[in-house]
């Protein structure tokens, strides 16, 4: 059980230095021999670490006790002797209220292997219930993370009135095995934990004189590993870099009043002022124009170009409303965004989003709209893809049968980063001393094995049917032997040549940049023109000089 213990007060240490470095932990001994805590007002209370900031020093600490040695080191340095829960609550009230920071949440776990710590003393357990009390009356939530005890942990017992009231009333019962979150605990996640906040907070305006307060808010951002920081070689220290801009000529500052802008156009240079190139870019004002209602069957997976954000309007009862109104018309509303000042607007479709809840009457999805962004004509490409002949009707039925038998429920907490993962452990590693990274599962690698025995012989039946018979996909193709041509020397590709006419269209058009750099080279020594030049802008300017002329 101690072991169990030690394990996962490490994993809470390490979890928290990737997760939320900034929240403060501490750990604190109770029914020990030695005394330490502040001014030793209490007995048989050893405060290992005091309410800080995680860091690599203290699970060393915490390795420390691991083992024969560590046993050792913990008998000489705390030992055993009396057991006063209140005492050990009444110092953890001490050391929040030492601290001068606003904590939003404060978070107490108790671990013990005992039901009954103070042996049925009447009046330690009144003090442990008084303390607590007090300590749920300031915000504090209190844990049970119970041990391993033979013929089982009995929590009305004693723990009963000590703990905050949990969630599955089943906790409170007789308990035979360990708590079920110290799994949750041990079973650490490697990820940075995100503020959860609005990206933006607009008016929605459904008409003249009437605007709806709204949030936009992401629900899902793509993880990075942490950015490296710049540090002085010789002090260690934090190095900030600042810029400035100087004259190429006199080597003089220029202040931010002296800097202007340009834009090249008709090979003429536009310059503006800082204010004129801020005016250029604003079109509106922030916020949310409804244009109207379209048929959800007008919306295609093609409009999807850049990752859905969720919209949740500041009135409850809006938002109920309209999320049924639309799910029942089984419409969108088209709107105008610009989500911030000086940014381009574009059209969004707002997606209603019915409200879902388990059988615990706990929110699984709330209502609300997703605004999926839609595309301009800009944006559309006209794609050539190659032509490859086509599958026959039994080659795509026996394709359907594997699509069936490696079909899963994805869901997208189950896997981890394996990149990201791995870069934590390998900070760990180096910061703890350790002889070797911890290993990490790459979840996303394919279990061969398994997939095999769901397939069985279907694949072998597929390569039959597709493939010519002996064929190995797996051996490399033999290289092609050149033709022999008399010493003529290899055929070369056929050149590629555009019409005249079609050059002019291109150009009057504005898509010469649609052709590649190997078609305008050859319309280039077509029209007998010298380019000095290999880049595509510069092909295309020598073509546009000479047929505008």
């Amino acid at each position: 059980g101690l072991k169990r213990q030690r394990r996962v007060v490490r994993n809470v240490y390490t979890s928290k230095i990737i997760r939320s470095h900034r929240d403060l932990v501490a750990l604190v001994f109770f029914g020990t021999e030695q005394s330490k805590n502040p001014k030793n007002a209490f007995k048989n209370v050893y405060v290992y670490h005091n309410l800080d900031e995680p860091g690599a020093k203290r699970v060393q600490d915490v390795d420390a006790l691991r083992g024969e040695k560590g046993a050792q080191l913990a008998a000489e340095t705390m030992g055993s002797g009396e057991t006063s829960l209140g005492d050990a609550l009444w110092c953890c009230s001490n050391l929040y209220s030492d601290i001068k920071l606003r904590l939003s949440y404060k978070c107490l776990m108790i671990f013990t292997c005992r039901d009954d710590p103070h042996g049925g003393n009447g009046a330690k357990n009144r003090q442990a219930r008084t303390k607590a009390s007090d300590l749920k009356d300031t915000g504090v939530n209190i844990n049970l993370m119970h041990l391993m005890k033979p013929g089982g942990f009995d929590v009305p017992l004693f723990f009963c009135d000590i703990v905050s009231p949990p969630e599955d009333e089943g906790e409170l019962g007789l308990q035979m095995e360990p708590c079920t979150k110290l799994d949750d605990l041990q079973q650490r996640v490697r990820a940075k934990e995100l503020k959860k906040r609005a990206m933006a907070r607009l008016n929605l305006c459904l008409g003249e004189g009437i605007n709806v307060a709204v949030g936009i808010y992401a629900t899902a951002v793509s993880a990075r590993k942490p950015g490296a920081i710049k540090l002085y070689r010789e002090t260690n220290e934090q190095v900030h870099s600042k810029t400035r801009t100087f004259h190429t000529q006199t080597g003089s500052l220029l202040l931010p009043s002296e800097i202007k802008k340009a834009q090249v156009y008709g090979k003429r240079q536009i310059v503006m002022e800082r204010d004129e190139v801020n005016a250029l870019k604003k079109f509106n004002d922030p916020g949310l124009l409804l244009i109207g209602f379209k048929p959800m069957e007008r919306l295609k997976l093609h409009h999807h170009i850049r990752p859905a954000v969720f919209l949740y309007p500041e009135e409850d009862e809006i938002t109920g409303r309209s999320v049924c109104l639309c799910l029942e018309k089984n419409v969108f509303a088209l709107c105008r965004c610009i989500s911030r000042r000086n940014y381009p607007p574009q059209f969004v479709a707002l997606v209603p989003q019915k409200e879902e809840v388990d059988e615990g009457n706990v929110q699984i999805t709330a209502p609300g709209f997703n605004v999926i962004y839609l595309p301009y004509a800009d944006d559309m490409r006209t794609l050539d893809p190659p032509q490859c002949p086509s599958a026959s009707q039994i080659q795509v039925d026996k394709m359907k049968e594997i699509v069936s038998k490696l079909h899963f429920r994805y869901r997208s907490d189950a896997f981890e980063n394996p990149v990201i993962q791995q870069h934590y452990r390998n900070l760990e590693a180096l910061a703890l001393d350790m002889m070797a990274p911890e290993e990490t599962e790459d979840l996303i690698m394919p279990k061969v094995a398994q997939i095999d025995g769901s397939l069985g012989p279907l694949v072998q039946e597929f390569t039959d049917l597709v493939y010519p018979a002996g064929y190995n996909p797996e051996t490399k193709p033999a290289a092609k032997r050149k033709t022999d041509t008399g010493g003529a020397g290899a055929e070369k590709k056929p050149k590629v040549e555009v019409p005249e006419n079609e050059l002019r269209a291109h150009m009057q058009n504005g898509t010469l940049g649609k052709l590649t750099v190997p078609v305008l080279k050859e319309a280039c020594k077509q029209f007998g023109i010298r380019t000095t030049g290999t880049k595509k802008q510069d092909l295309i300017d020598a073509l546009t000089d000479r047929l505008a002329s």
